[in-house]
């Protein structure tokens, strides 16, 4: 999850995530495969659940790759005395896609998302910092903020609901839990 405060010397490169389809896997930036429980492949994007061993802040996470939209969204199932004030939790992400094989690169920016009160914009300074590392180009650097900017009007006009939101955009997510 994002929220670190990018400081001078410590930005790190963008991070890759492999989620595989067809061996049930989703590997992480440090190269851990963990087990995915459900893999569905919508016409719009790649829904995935599995549990988050070794987390202590969560137990489990749902999410959505949506690559039109530019996003990762993500449900956090949070452990008690770890719960957040979010509802979502969405990375400006591109999207790749080899067959069963998708691939996420992370660029930085989040959107944390309180259903029906606001969406808040964070890691900005990290998303510089890499920028100005030469860790992204000027082209997606600019393009993760058009989509974060895109995400939150678009949030705004729909009452900070995700699902109305992306409704416009043909998208009706389904999740385990909500």
């Amino acid at each position: 999850m994002g929220g670190m405060t990018a400081h001078a010397g410590t930005i790190h490169p963008p991070k890759i995530e492999t989620f595989d389809v067809a061996n049930r896997t989703n590997t992480d930036p440090k190269g851990i495969a963990r087990a995915v429980e459900e893999y569905r492949v919508e016409p719009f994007g790649l829904y995935l659940a599995r549990p988050t061993p070794g987390r202590a802040q969560f137990h489990y996470l749902e999410s959505w790759l949506l690559p039109a939209l530019g996003l990762r969204l993500t449900d956090f199932w949070f452990r008690p005395g770890h719960e957040r004030d979010q509802d979502f939790y969405l990375d400006i992400v591109s999207v790749e896609r080899d067959d069963a094989t998708w691939r996420t690169t992370d660029w930085y920016l989040d959107l944390v998302v309180r259903e029906g009160e606001r969406v808040d914009v964070v890691d900005i300074d990290e998303l510089l910092a890499a920028a100005g590392a030469g860790l992204l180009t000027a082209g997606e650097a600019r393009r993760a903020l058009e989509i974060a900017y895109d995400a939150v009007d678009g949030l705004a006009a729909h009452g900070y609901r995700v699902d109305r939101w992306l409704a416009t955009h043909g998208i009706e997510l389904t999740w385990r839990r909500r």
